[in-house]
């Protein structure tokens, strides 16, 4: 996959706008996946794809709290 791209059926399922964007991978993080890595692979995201758009917005992800702030 490259870099800034997603798969093609999570396309029209996760949100663009950052803001938006972060919120979902939260939900998902906190109800069903234990790890980034996790919901990268199982949603087929691309995770850099993921770090970058929600770094340009000031996000970062924690391990320790397995969510973006």
């Amino acid at each position: 996959m490259k870099r800034n791209q997603i798969s093609y059926d999570m396309n029209e399922n996760i949100p663009n706008d950052p803001m938006m964007l972060m919120r979902f991978v939260n939900m998902k993080l906190r109800d069903r996946y234990a790890t980034l890595d996790e919901l990268c692979d199982d949603l087929n995201i691309d995770r850099h794809w993921l770090e970058e758009k929600l770094g340009a917005v000031g996000m970062e992800y924690s391990p320790e709290h397995n969510k973006f702030w």
